[in-house]
C-alpha cells in the first residue's frame, strides 16, 4: 500500500490519499476541503478512486466529502456512529470556523472496533478511538506497520477535547490502551504536522508518556 499527505484547508488538515500498489484502486481519507486540489493529486499518482474514509466529523476532516462522494459517486465509510451529530450539524460548523458551505452527506457505512475496511487488495483494520470526538476512528495496515489517526495523537501532542462530545482521560485511555497495543514501530500520519512514531510518542509524547495525565 502507498500513500500522499495532501494538506487542505487553512487548518493544514492532512488528507491522505491512499491505494492499492497492484489494482490502483484507492481512497481518501479524511477529506476536508480543497476537492479539486485532492483530485488533481489523484490524477497525478495514477489512482483510481473507489471510497472515502473518515476518521471522524469535524469539519477540516470532512469538509469535501459531500461534495466528492457526488462528484466521483463514492461511498463513504467511517466515522463510528457516535460522531452522527457532528456530520449532521455541518451547516454549523462551517458558520462557526468561517468555512464555506459544505454540501451535506450521510456514511454509507458506519464503523466500528475491529472492522476492516479494503482499498483495492489492501484491508485497513479499524479502531474505535474516542475523547477527542465520541465516534472517532483510527484506520492501520498492519503490513506496512501504519496508521492514519485522525486528531486521537500528534507529533508531541494530543486531539483538543473542549469541542461537544470530548472527554480528555477518555482520549488518553483510546491511545494507551487502543492505539499503542499496536506496536512502537507503527508510524501514523496525524490530522495535522508531521509524522512520527508510536514508540516516539509512548517514550516522549507528555500527554501520555507517563509525565502528565
Amino acid at each position: 500500500m502507498r500513500y500522499r499527505i495532501i494538506p487542505v484547508t487553512p487548518f493544514q488538515q492532512n488528507c491522505t490519499l491512499v491505494w492499492c500498489d497492484d489494482s490502483m484502486e484507492g481512497a481518501l481519507i479524511d477529506p476536508g476541503g480543497d476537492s479539486q486540489r485532492l483530485l488533481a493529486a489523484v490524477r497525478e499518482e495514477g489512482v483510481t478512486l473507489t471510497k472515502i474514509l473518515l476518521t471522524h466529523g469535524h469539519l477540516d476532516h470532512v469538509g469535501a466529502t459531500g461534495e466528492l462522494a457526488s462528484s466521483q459517486s463514492l461511498p463513504i465509510e467511517g466515522p463510528h456512529q457516535a460522531d452522527r451529530f457532528w456530520i449532521d450539524a455541518l451547516p454549523q460548523q462551517a458558520q462557526m470556523f468561517g468555512f464555506p458551505p459544505s454540501q451535506p452527506f450521510q456514511p454509507d457505512r458506519w464503523l466500528e472496533q475491529g472492522d476492516t475496511v479494503s482499498v483495492g487488495k489492501e484491508n485497513l483494520q479499524v479502531l474505535h478511538c474516542p475523547g477527542h470526538t465520541p465516534g472517532h476512528v483510527v484506520f492501520y495496515h498492519q503490513p506496512s506497520r501504519w496508521a492514519q489517526v485522525g486528531d486521537v495523537l500528534f507529533k508531541g501532542s494530543i486531539g483538543r477535547t473542549d469541542f461537544p462530545g470530548g472527554d480528555h482521560q477518555t482520549l488518553l485511555d483510546a491511545i494507551r490502551n487502543n492505539l499503542f497495543l499496536l506496536g512502537d514501530d507503527v508510524s501514523f500520519v496525524p490530522g495535522h504536522g508531521p509524522m512520527s512514531t508510536l514508540g516516539e510518542e509512548r517514550r516522549s509524547n507528555p500527554f501520555v508518556s507517563g509525565r502528565m495525565g
